[in-house]
């Protein structure tokens, strides 16, 4: 049995300071994240990692939080990659699409966390002129239901999940949100992430971030979907195209997961750091065995239970 193998990149939400633990045992593996580190702009280039892995606050602070997402997902993946099957699909969510074009080689892996480093500046830049913003949940109700909720209170849909709606907006449309969600028997959960991604409010991040792909985006070597339509990816101009564009428009994360389905994928490995990729995928598509390298304490582990799907 050819056993078709889906990788998933996560993206921000689950850092922790065990983010790095699976490469704490294999100097050359930290030796890469330290590299990769060092050579990207702002904070993650300044600071040690175990100083950010020490300050929640930094570690989820939009231009560590991208870069360092990458980072571990990429190091996780430079551990496993000779020795798990070549995957029949790779996908990411949110930044982690960066991570997803890096190991499909829509992106120089050596380049993937400065250029996460790059996006999430200008990100942030982008975010600045309309002040403060975030993302939250929106979930118990049905999901017309939940984006009406969102547009009734001045947000706008970030991310369509199975079991929510990642909602984006100003502070203040956030705070009317988790009012109106009282009132429809709703659940609104604010996320630790501190810019409205993947809406209207990053439009002007658009431009200079295909600027900025242009330069290096190239046609993937394995099977990638892009999260802002669930599409192949098939050469550098469209990969370029597709990421950048997802920074203001919303993800289609279910579709995607319906994608993954349809490809008839047996087994799916989230990278970390994190598992929630692992339970939606798990909740939508149930016939198909998904775990995440957070789940495990070593690399020999998680590559025993690849092959016992086998």
């Amino acid at each position: 049995m050819t056993l078709r193998l889906a990788i998933l990149c996560p993206g921000q939400g689950s850092q922790s300071a065990a983010m790095f633990d699976l490469g704490a045992s294999d100097p050359a593996a930290m030796a890469r994240v330290q590299a990769w580190l060092r050579s990207a702009d702002g904070p993650v280039s300044q600071t040690p990692l175990s100083g950010l892995l020490a300050h929640p606050t930094a570690m989820f602070e939009n231009r560590c939080a991208q870069p360092l997402v990458v980072a571990a997902t990429l190091m996780a993946w430079t551990m496993l990659a000779e020795r798990l099957p070549r995957p029949a699909l790779v996908t990411g969510y949110s930044v982690g699409e960066i991570s997803a074009y890096a190991i499909a080689g829509a992106l120089p892996l050596d380049q993937a966390v400065g250029i996460a480093a790059q996006r999430a500046a200008i990100m942030s830049e982008a975010s600045e002129a309309s002040g403060e913003q975030g993302l939250a949940a929106l979930s118990g109700i049905a999901p017309q239901a939940a984006l009406a909720l969102a547009t009734q209170a001045g947000c706008a849909a970030a991310i369509d999940t199975p079991g929510a709606l990642i909602a984006g907006g100003l502070r203040a449309n956030l705070d009317q949100l988790a009012k109106l969600s009282q009132h429809a028997g709703a659940t609104c959960k604010p996320l630790p992430v501190h810019i409205a991604s993947h809406t209207g409010l990053l439009a002007p991040a658009v431009d200079p971030l295909r600027a900025l792909l242009q330069v290096h985006a190239r046609a993937p070597v394995l099977p990638l979907l892009a999260g802002v339509n669930a599409s192949t990816i098939h050469d550098g101009a469209q990969a370029a195209e597709l990421l950048a564009r997802q920074t203001a428009n919303t993800i289609h994360w279910t579709d995607c997961l319906d994608a993954i389905a349809e490809a008839r994928i047996d087994v799916a490995l989230e990278l970390g750091p994190g598992n929630a990729l692992t339970r939606m995928l798990r909740e939508r598509h149930p016939e198909i065995a998904c775990r995440s390298v957070s789940d495990f304490r070593s690399v020999k582990g998680i590559l025993a239970w690849v092959e016992a799907q086998a």
